[in-house]
């Protein structure tokens, strides 16, 4: 086939300068039939070539399918089967065949059967894919490995994020609640993985749901729909979307003081961006989400409850250790069982109607509060002398004030016998009127426990009257006034 520079060469000098064929062909040195073709056409001929006899492709190509069928289940993705390999093998088989045929024949095997992807419609309020990815972030001057969650809805192309300390179920499930009040509402379905917090195996193709997945989806009444098995690429715009987003918005390596506040910047970077954008076809992504915002699945009155319920024991530190982390309750709990309710940043621990909300602390923290040992520390004036810098500083002031003073004027070991005392008065009477009394005393300038005492009785009989009833007037009785009334049940 001849160049289209060659074609126009031929064309002109037969037809504008009037040139002979012959003469042409000799000129350019091809072959009469082609000029003349040529006259008649404007440019190249593309002729189908027509397979040559390939003798030893066709001879070792049975021997290569034998050779990938015995070998399957030999080779994992980072030690595959290649082409040098198996160049190798068939030379050690006697064959006489080249690399670059072993290489093309692998190449058109691996293009055949290749999937080919369908371009799929995306319409409003229908679809949202979700997926985790691995990110690092730098947490209070450290660097930790996180989880972050994306929520990807491919009509409007905007996205829900949220960082987490790992991928398990509770995370997954606090990411929907959350997802779902960002959006104001969420998808009619939502294409997953086949993820363990969601799937709690599958029979055939069809996926069973665990319990607390299908108490949300029930609580939402959203479609889950899921992937193909090791076909990650079934949701193609969240897997692009989280790629994009840690490249993007996540480098370099976000930092803050808690995985909440990191995720809210990053958030927030993430929604302006997308407010700029605008399509191929020329509409705005705003626009498009006000189309799709009306379409989502209302939410209900309340959110679903994200946390998971578990029974602990209670030990003789009165402690309880929840996923690697050690918390501390109150001392009256002590060799009892409590139940437990874990979130995603807090605990409810809860007692014979007694309620404490902890902080969650990572695998290996410990969370000690001393207020929950006041009662023993009021009869155990040496373990107040170990762990007072610690207590005062969860009481406030005035305490602080309290220990330097009893401390630079006793020294550490009477500083704690008179602390524990104090701690016996709020124990007895509460931490804000023992604070009340302390406060006066240290404005009169006089803190002795005698006067501290009297002042705490003080304060404690004072009762507050409603305004409403302080018009009323209560008279006094006197015994003599029954006399009258016993007369006249006698009567």
């Amino acid at each position: 086939m001849l160049r289209m520079d060659k074609v126009y060469i031929i064309r002109h000098k037969v037809m504008a300068e009037g040139k002979s064929i012959r003469s042409v062909a000799r000129e350019l040195g091809v072959s009469r039939n082609t000029v003349a073709r040529y006259l008649t056409l404007s440019e190249p001929v593309r002729k189908e070539s027509v397979p040559r006899p390939r003798p030893v492709m066709d001879k070792v190509t049975p021997r290569i399918d034998e050779i990938l069928a015995e070998w399957a289940h030999r080779v994992t993705p980072k030690q595959r089967l290649t082409g040098t390999r198996l160049h190798r093998q068939l030379v050690a088989e006697h064959y006489q065949v080249g690399i670059t045929v072993v290489r093309d024949y692998l190449r058109e095997k691996h293009r055949r059967s290749a999937e080919v992807y369908i371009p799929l419609v995306h319409r409003p309020g229908e679809e949202g894919q979700f997926d985790f990815f691995e990110v690092t972030v730098e947490e209070n001057g450290e660097f930790y490995r996180a989880w972050k969650l994306l929520l990807h809805l491919p009509y409007s192309g905007r996205d829900f994020l949220w960082l987490y300390d790992s991928c398990d179920q509770l995370a997954f499930l606090d990411g929907h609640v959350r997802a779902a009040t960002y959006f104001g509402g969420l998808p009619q379905r939502i294409v997953y993985d086949n993820l363990t917090p969601a799937v709690k195996r599958r029979v055939g193709l069809v996926p069973q749901l665990t319990e607390r997945f299908q108490a949300l989806v029930s609580h939402y009444l959203f479609e889950p729909c899921f992937a193909r098995l090791g076909e990650g690429h079934d949701k193609g715009g969240v897997e692009a979307r989280g790629k994009s987003i840690r490249l993007q918005h996540m480098t370099p390596v976000p930092r803050g003081e808690s995985l909440t506040d990191i995720s809210v910047a990053v958030l927030r970077e993430v929604d302006e961006a997308w407010r700029e954008q605008v399509q191929q076809d020329g509409r705005r992504c705003w626009d498009m989400w006000q189309e799709e915002c009306r379409q989502l699945i209302a939410l209900p009155e309340w959110p679903f409850e994200a946390r998971r319920v578990m029974l602990v024991q209670v030990s003789n530190k009165s402690t309880v250790d929840i996923e690697k982390a050690r918390y501390s309750v109150p001392s009256g709990w002590a060799r009892l069982e409590a139940t437990a309710y874990v979130g995603v940043d807090d605990i409810r621990l809860g007692c014979r109607g007694e309620t404490e909300v902890v902080p969650r602390q990572r695998r290996g923290g410990r969370r000690v509060q001393y207020r929950h040992y006041l009662p023993e520390l009021a009869r155990k004036p040496q373990a107040v002398r170990q762990v007072a810098p610690e207590l005062v500083k969860e009481l406030g002031e005035p305490y602080g004030k309290l220990w330097s003073l009893l401390e630079s004027r006793y020294g550490p070991q009477e500083a704690a016998r008179v602390l524990s005392r104090v701690l016996g008065a709020i124990v007895d009477h509460g931490s804000q009127a023992v604070a009340e009394a302390l406060e006066a005393a240290f404005q009169a300038g006089r803190c002795d426990l005698l006067a501290l005492s009297s002042r705490i009785q003080k304060t404690s009989m004072m009762v507050e009257v409603p305004a409403a009833l302080q018009s009323y007037r209560i008279e006094a009785g006197s015994p003599a006034d029954y006399d009258v009334l016993l007369a006249g049940g006698v009567r």
